[in-house]
């Protein structure tokens, strides 16, 4: 009689540590607010008081406010997965009224690995003994700049 109710207890134990952990980062989007902010019409002081604070703002000419909402879901320990994100832009012309506001999902995010030890460039790749062996026969090789005296001879 112990012996299933045990296999129960452990089987729900089991279970509940592969529930899905569900996050939300960033600005909580409103539709109605969202929607309420009109080209040609709004304002930098009135998108501020309608849609709060942006999430940054561009660093040099301060003409774009973006606001930014990602939902992710994880399991266990493994990288949360972005199930959807909302980018909106709103730039402003030198009047500081709205110009024109777009909106991407995250079919427009790129996705990077910054923990890597390698920046990659273009050129040629070269491994660990191309590095280690490539400049023999090169050192004061003709036309090159390791000729003896100050004239390369």
């Amino acid at each position: 009689m112990r012996f299933p109710l045990l296999l129960a207890a452990v089987a729900a134990i089991a279970a509940s540590g592969c529930a899905p952990l569900r996050s939300h980062q960033g600005y909580v989007v409103d539709a109605d607010l969202l929607n309420s902010v009109q080209p040609g019409v709004d304002n930098r002081q009135s998108v501020l008081a309608t849609l709060g604070h942006p999430s940054f703002a561009a660093q040099f000419d301060q003409g774009d406010w973006y606001y930014i909402s990602r939902d992710s879901r994880n399991y266990a320990f493994n990288t949360p997965k972005v199930r959807e994100q909302l980018t909106v832009q709103i730039s402003f012309d030198q009047n500081g009224n709205v110009s024109a506001i777009r909106k991407a999902g995250a079919e427009q995010t790129a996705s990077i690995s910054p923990a890597k030890r390698t920046t990659p460039t273009l050129g040629r790749d070269r491994g660990f003994f191309a590095d280690l062996f490539g400049n023999i026969g090169t050192v004061g090789a003709a036309g090159g700049s390791g000729g003896g005296g100050p004239a390369g001879r």
